[in-house]
C-alpha cells in the first residue's frame, strides 16, 4: 500500500529484458615520448668534425710538414741500390804471363722449401737432387741432403757451393732443362732441381797452380787478399766498387724511370819482376831435393845483380792457392821471407869483406890454422879434423875454415871489443837485422844483437855465421851486393802497375847503399871463385862449363823452431855468375836434411848449378871468355 512493489523473482523490467554488463575496456596505451633530436645530432656532428679534423691535420702533416720525409721513404722503397763489384786486377810475371787472374763464376744456391713433398709430390726430393748435384759440385751427397732438408723449415736460401765455373752451372742448367722437358711429356717425372739457382760471382784463378804461391798468396772466401802479395797489394788489386740505382716495381726493373750510379773502377794489374820460366826451374829443383833429402823444407832465390829485381822466389813444400782446402796450413806462408835461420859459412863473405875493406889483410895474407882454437870459454874447430893448415886468406874462404875466419876478423880491432864493433857495422850495411824493403806480410828481419850484447861465444861464432839469423832473401842480397861492385840495391818484386786506362806506371827506384868499395867487391869475387874452381874448395859441384862461377857453401847448426834448441842443419849455397861480369845471383837453403849428405856444397851446390845454368840461358848471358884468377889457397911455411 501506498509504496513501490518490489519485483519478484523472474519478473521483467518494465523497460524490457535485462542487459548483461559490458566487459571492461582495456586501458588506453600511453603515448611514446621521443627525446629531443638536436642534442644527439650535435653530438654526432661533433664526432664527425673531430674525425675529419684529425684527417685534415694528418693530411697537412703528411703533405706539408713531413712531405720530404715521406717522399724519401717512397723513393727508398721504389728505388733499389745495387753494388757493382769491381773486377780484381791480375798479377803477371815480367813478360806478361798471367800468374793470377779473375774469371766469371757462380755461387750455386737452393730454396729448401721447393724440395718438400708439398712442392714436388715425393718424399725423397732432397735425396734425388743431392744424387745429381754431388758429382758435379764435388761434395758429399749426405751434406747436400742436410742443406736441402734443414731443421728450419722456413729457410728459403742455402749456398751449396761457392765460386763454381760457368761450366759447372751449365751442367746443372742442362739437367734442369732435361728434367723439365721430361716432366712435360711424362707427368710422373719430377724436376727435383727446380729449386736450384745460381748467383753471379767471380773466382780467382792461378794458372800456374803452386808456381810462386808463397809470394803471390791467395784470396779469402770474400774475394779479399788473404796472404802474400794478394794481401799486401789488396787495395791496388781490388779497385773500387760502383753503385747502380734504379726504379723497381714488383721486384722488376722499370726502364722508363731511368737509373743513376757510379761505375765500378777495376783494380790495377800488377807486373812482377819474376820470370815464370826461371821460377819454374827454381821451384822444380828445390822440390826434388827436399823430397830426396827428406828435409823439412827449402828455398831458392834468384836475383838480378844489376837491378835488385827478384827473378824467382821458390819454396818447398808449397801449396796451390786455388785449392786451399787441400793445402797444408804449415806451408801457406813464404819461408824464404818468413823463416829466420843461422846462415853458417855463407856469412863468411861479410867477414872477409870487412877484413879487406879495413885493410886488415889481403887475399894472400898467411893464416896458420890449428886443429883447435881456444877462445873465451870454448874450443873451436872446423867441420873436419885436420893437421895444422897453412892457408892464405883466400884459402880460409875456399876451405871454409871457422878457425881461420876467427883469426882474420880478430885483426879488425886492437881489442876483441873493437873488432866486434867493426864487424857489426858491416853486417848492418849488408842488410842484416832490418827488413828487406819489400813490405811483405810476416817478413822477418832476422836477429842481430848489438855487439855490446854478444856473449863470449858469439864474439867468435858470429864471424862464421852462427849466433846471428837472417832470411833467404837477405842472404841472397849479400851476394848480389858483392856482385854489384859493393853497392847494395834494395830487393824488389814489383816492376809496376797497369791501370784500367792501360797506362803502365813503373815502381819507384829502389834504394841503393854503398857497402864496400868496388875494389873490395872485385877481390871478393875472385876469392869466391876459388871456392868453386879450386880443387881445395868446398863448392866444386857448382861448376858450370863455360862460365866463371863465384860461390860459397854453408852448413850451420839449425835451431828447431818447435823446441828452440839446436837440432839438424841448415845447408846452403850462395853465389853469382859470371864471376867477372856478374848478372845473376842464386841462393839455396835446405832445412834439416835427414837422408844423404847434409853439407851445403853437396846438396845445395847442384841446385845452384841447375838453376844458374837455366837462368843464364834464359837471359841469354854469353859464356865467360877469360880464365879464372886462381888465387893461391895455401902457402908453404
Amino acid at each position: 500500500p501506498g509504496g513501490r512493489r518490489q519485483p519478484g523473482p523472474g519478473a521483467r523490467s518494465p523497460r524490457g529484458p535485462a542487459r548483461r554488463p559490458a566487459p571492461p575496456r582495456p586501458a588506453a596505451p600511453r603515448a611514446l615520448r621521443l627525446g629531443r633530436p638536436r642534442p644527439r645530432l650535435r653530438l654526432v656532428g661533433l664526432a664527425f668534425t673531430l674525425v675529419l679534423s684529425a684527417f685534415v691535420v694528418r693530411l697537412l702533416q703528411v703533405q706539408a710538414v713531413e712531405a720530404g720525409t715521406y717522399t724519401a721513404k717512397a723513393e727508398q722503397n721504389r728505388y733499389v741500390v745495387h753494388t757493382l763489384t769491381a773486377e780484381r786486377g791480375g798479377i803477371t810475371d815480367r813478360n806478361g804471363v798471367a800468374l793470377a787472374t779473375t774469371e766469371d763464376a757462380y755461387d750455386i744456391t737452393a730454396d729448401p722449401t721447393m724440395f718438400t713433398r708439398d712442392q714436388l709430390g715425393v718424399d725423397d726430393g732432397p735425396e734425388q737432387a743431392a744424387a745429381l748435384l754431388a758429382p758435379i759440385l764435388g761434395r758429399e751427397q749426405e751434406e747436400l741432403v742436410a742443406q736441402l732438408r734443414p731443421k728450419n723449415t722456413e729457410l728459403r736460401y742455402v749456398r751449396l757451393a761457392r765460386r763454381q765455373t760457368p761450366q759447372v752451372w751449365n751442367q746443372i742448367k742442362d739437367l734442369k732443362s732435361a728434367l723439365a722437358k721430361e716432366g712435360e711429356a711424362d707427368k710422373s717425372t719430377v724436376n727435383v732441381l727446380a729449386g736450384v739457382f745460381a748467383d753471379p760471382s767471380s773466382k780467382r784463378v792461378y794458372p800456374g797452380g803452386d808456381l810462386a804461391a808463397g809470394l803471390i798468396g791467395w784470396v779469402d772466401s770474400e774475394g779479399k787478399g788473404g796472404g802474400g802479395l794478394e794481401r799486401q797489394l789488396d787495395e791496388t788489386l781490388a779497385g773500387k766498387d760502383g753503385t747502380l740505382r734504379y726504379a723497381q716495381s714488383g721486384g722488376r726493373h722499370v726502364p722508363t724511370a731511368g737509373s743513376t750510379g757510379t761505375p765500378a773502377v777495376p783494380g790495377s794489374d800488377i807486373e812482377l819482376t819474376l820470370d815464370r820460366d826461371i821460377q819454374w826451374a827454381a821451384q822444380h829443383a828445390i822440390t826434388e831435393q827436399v823430397a830426396k833429402s827428406k828435409a823439412d823444407g827449402g828455398y831458392v832465390i834468384v836475383q838480378d845483380t844489376r837491378t835488385g829485381e827478384i827473378l824467382a822466389m821458390a819454396n818447398s813444400p808449397g801449396f796451390d792457392p786455388g785449392d786451399l782446402a787441400h793445402a797444408d796450413p804449415a806451408a801457406l806462408g813464404n819461408g824464404a821471407l818468413q823463416d829466420a835461420f843461422e846462415p853458417g859459412s855463407t856469412a863468411k863473405v861479410m867477414s872477409m869483406a870487412a877484413v879487406l875493406e879495413e885493410e886488415a889483410a889481403t887475399p894472400g895474407t898467411h893464416v896458420t890454422v890449428p886443429n883447435r882454437l881456444h877462445r873465451g870459454d870454448r874450443s873451436f874447430k872446423d867441420d873436419v879434423d885436420h893437421p895444422t893448415w897453412y892457408l892464405t886468406l883466400n884459402g880460409v874462404l875456399a876451405k871454409s875454415s871457422n878457425i881461420g875466419t876467427i883469426l882474420a876478423t880478430g885483426e879488425l880491432g886492437e881489442t876483441q871489443r873493437e873488432a866486434n864493433e867493426v864487424l857489426y857495422s858491416y853486417l848492418r850495411k849488408f842488410g842484416l837485422g832490418e827488413y828487406s824493403g819489400l813490405g811483405f806480410p810476416g817478413e822477418t828481419k832476422g836477429i842481430l844483437a848489438p855487439p855490446g850484447q854478444w856473449s863470449t861465444s858469439q864474439q867468435y861464432t858470429i864471424p862464421f855465421g852462427q849466433g846471428v839469423s837472417l832470411n833467404a832473401l837477405q842472404a841472397a842480397s849479400v851476394y848480389s851486393t858483392i856482385a854489384n861492385g859493393g853497392t847494395r840495391i834494395e830487393p824488389t818484386v814489383v816492376r809496376g802497375t797497369k791501370g784500367a786506362d792501360g797506362r803502365f806506371t813503373p815502381a819507384p827506384e829502389p834504394k841503393k847503399t854503398r857497402v864496400v868499395s868496388e875494389k873490395t867487391a872485385k877481390t871478393l869475387a875472385r876469392m869466391l871463385e876459388s871456392v868453386v874452381d879450386d880443387e881445395e874448395g868446398t863448392g866444386t859441384k857448382a861448376r858450370i862449363p863455360g862460365y866463371r862461377v863465384a860461390g860459397k857453401t854453408g852448413t850451420a847448426n839449425r835451431v828447431d823452431p818447435a823446441t828452440g834448441k839446436y837440432h839438424g842443419y841448415t845447408s846452403s849455397f850462395a853465389g853469382f855468375a859470371p864471376a867477372d861480369q856478374p848478372r845473376v845471383t842464386v841462393y839455396c837453403a835446405i832445412q834439416n836434411a835427414t837422408q844423404g849428405s847434409y853439407f851445403g856444397g853437396q846438396i845445395c851446390g847442384p841446385i845452384y848449378k841447375e838453376v844458374m845454368e837455366f837462368a843464364l840461358k834464359t837471359l841469354q848471358v854469353p859464356p865467360t871468355g877469360a880464365e879464372p884468377a886462381r888465387l893461391p889457397v895455401a902457402f908453404k911455411p
